[in-house]
């Protein structure tokens, strides 16, 4: 009798020990890994808990990750440049992950930025679609061509006489996600030779409807999900640009510089309000399924969400983070803190 309770006792303690962990495990976006690992290592320094593992896999990756299921072997948390897709939820339900909630922690801007050496760089939201875009129209303006444009005075007259090279996100970031819908959609959805093309045959040139293909001739180098890579490669190319998010320029402000866009730096004060072009909010959603078997998660949301690092004064603006307004940071405080469960009709809202 014994012999089978202390052996009954050994299952149950390592039945606790494959479902249950100290540890949480994270995921998702390079933009928001810089503001996610400060509040990991905080949580690592001030509480009983172990400092999360905090992995920097793009946005889209971190979903796939996120959604593959609820056993304690997926992420317990991922975190998004960009919200989360309708098709993601969708991948989330099928696979049982049927309790999220949604955080927004604040904005950023999407940097297009070069080594601090050159001149000033102003540019137009059309001219960088145009410097990227696989197809461009023709001089007339009635077709469309395969992108011609090798420097950028190519593009207009006005601008100088260089290389175009772009440093940017790969397809699973969402910064790249963030880039094409508020640079290249905007663009040439105002420009009739792709809607006439996509109303002309709208199941066969659907990708005309919100035209967004990158250009792939070597002049945009996607450059993998770490945005330092980006910077280190800017301060050896100096005819290169790079994307990223506005917390890696504020890191690099030695090195680089930001470029205007439509007449506007990216500084916090015109990201904020919104008047630098290429801004967007930054998210991240928790596996709430999880909370149970991972006490930390708990305290490491409330601890996100605190004044104390989303704040206009907290620790994340010290590394580049944009507040929200005030009454939006109680708002999503409370989402978060009371675990609101995210719904389809949430993310189709605007």
């Amino acid at each position: 009798m014994k012999k089978t309770s202390i052996a009954l006792l050994a299952s149950a303690a390592l039945t606790v020990s494959l479902s249950a962990r100290d540890q949480i495990k994270i995921v998702g976006s390079s933009t928001v890994y810089p503001f996610s690992s400060a509040v990991a290592e905080e949580l690592g320094a001030t509480t009983k808990y172990p400092t999360p593992v905090v992995e920097s896999t793009g946005s889209g990756g971190g979903m796939k990750l996120f959604c593959a299921g609820n056993d304690m072997n997926t992420p317990d948390i991922t975190n998004a440049s960009r919200r989360m897709k309708a098709k993601e939820f969708a991948l989330c339900e099928k696979n049982g992950v049927t309790d999220i909630t949604e955080a927004v922690i604040g904005f950023d801007g999407i940097a297009f930025a070069q080594d601090k050496s050159n001149a000033d760089f102003s540019i137009s939201m059309e001219q960088l679609a145009l410097a990227v875009a696989e197809e461009v129209p023709s001089k007339d303006g009635k077709s469309l061509i395969a992108n011609p444009y090798k420097k950028w005075s190519d593009i207009d007259a006005s601008l100088p006489n260089r290389e175009i090279i772009v440093y940017g996100p790969p397809k699973s970031s969402g910064t790249r996600d963030a880039f094409e819908e508020m640079v290249m959609q905007h663009t040439f959805k105002k420009m009739a030779v792709y809607t006439d093309l996509y109303n002309a045959d709208k199941k066969a040139n659907k990708k005309y409807k919100k035209y967004s293909v990158i250009r792939t001739d070597g002049v945009y180098v996607p450059s993998g999900e770490n945005d330092n890579i980006i910077v280190q490669k800017l301060t050896k190319n100096k005819d290169a640009f790079g994307i990223f998010g506005y917390s890696f320029l504020m890191e690099n402000d030695d090195k680089l510089v930001g470029a205007k866009v439509n007449g506007v730096l990216p500084t916090p004060e015109t990201i904020a309000a919104h008047q630098y072009p290429i801004a967007r909010s930054l998210f991240f959603y928790t596996k709430n399924s999880h909370k149970k078997d991972v006490p930390a998660m708990n305290d490491y949301v409330n601890m996100f969400m605190s004044e104390n690092m989303i704040g206009s004064e907290g620790i994340l603006a010290e590394i580049g983070l944009i507040a929200l307004p005030e009454a939006t940071r109680a708002e999503y405080r409370k989402s978060v803190t009371t675990g609101k469960k995210l719904t389809l009709s949430d993310l189709e809202k605007k």
